[in-house]
């Protein structure tokens, strides 16, 4: 059950946080780095931990660097997520630029539905606003972990479905998939495909950060089975608060690529492009706990 009263008050700080201008968030953001990194510590050895498997042969005091540039851009991600629900559609796509967005429609426009596969690269709490680059007669939904806590939990899907996007808990994902076919709609669905399977799960294993690394394959799975088009968002910061994300077909015909081809596909240009700007990576996840 949820508190209404505290609730409407975090509610109201997290809108109210929106509209600060953003050149002033990034001050509260340079300030909560010191305390985060210097003072708390969170996840220091955890995301030590995953950059020397990932790049062994840079020494100690480059990985120090690095880290410290991934827990600058963790916090200044929450305050930049805060301006998702106060934005105008202008002032969004000029922050969160899409790139071959027509292929897209395309598809769209053939009847064809789409799944789009990423990671935790870059800004991603800014992709739910793909609904304002591409064809509005579609279901637009990215797939989601519910949170522990419920008042977080609402205000995630409250801030992510702002421009249209339906946020989809991971365990409701065929169903939502499967209805959606049936009723004969198109679909346009994101999946953070990095997340960790459970230790019951972890069936399939790949070299990922020169770890053997066990991995989710139910986006594979659907996206063969259904016929859809797939796509990988190729995320890159221009500069402090301006994104760029390009669609990036991983192949042509899905379902004719063996069993797991797709996800390992998938890898490759999540690799690529964690290697072009590491620091932007979600390095304070316990990504490896079940690698073996």
């Amino acid at each position: 059950m949820i508190n209404k009263i505290l609730y409407c008050k975090i509610r109201l700080f997290w809108k109210l946080l929106g509209t600060i201008p953003l050149r002033v968030l990034y001050l509260f953001s340079d300030f909560f780095y010191v305390i985060i990194y210097y003072l708390i510590g969170y996840r220091r050895d955890v995301v030590m931990k995953n950059l020397s498997f990932a790049y062994p042969e840079k020494s100690k005091e480059e990985l120090t660097q690095i880290s410290k540039r991934f827990y600058r851009f963790l916090c200044d991600i929450f305050f930049e997520a805060s301006k998702f629900g106060v934005w105008s559609d202008k002032k969004m796509k000029r922050h969160m630029k899409f790139v071959n967005y027509e292929a897209l429609n395309d598809h769209i426009r053939n009847g064809r539905s789409i799944s789009l596969f990423l990671g935790h690269y870059g800004n991603w709490e800014w992709i739910p606003s793909i609904p304002l680059w591409i064809d509005r007669n579609i279901a637009g939904g990215q797939i989601y972990k519910q949170q522990t806590n419920a008042i977080a939990d609402r205000l995630l899907k409250e801030n992510r479905s702002r421009f249209g996007s339906e946020c989809i808990e991971m365990q409701q994902t065929l169903r939502h998939i499967h209805n959606h076919k049936t009723a004969g709609d198109i679909t346009v669905t994101g999946y953070l495909y990095d997340q960790s399977p459970s230790k019951e799960e972890s069936r399939y294993f790949i070299d990922f950060m020169n770890k053997e690394t066990p991995v989710l394959t139910g986006t594979e799975r659907i996206t063969k089975k259904y016929g859809f088009a797939a796509y990988y968002i190729d995320i890159k910061r221009i500069k402090r608060g301006y994104w760029q994300a390009e669609f990036v077909q991983m192949h042509p015909d899905p379902q004719s690529l063996p069993d797991f081809e797709l996800t390992d596909i998938f890898y490759k240009h999540l690799t690529q492009t964690i290697s072009r700007q590491p620091e932007f990576y979600l390095w304070s996840h316990n990504r490896f706990k079940f690698a073996r």
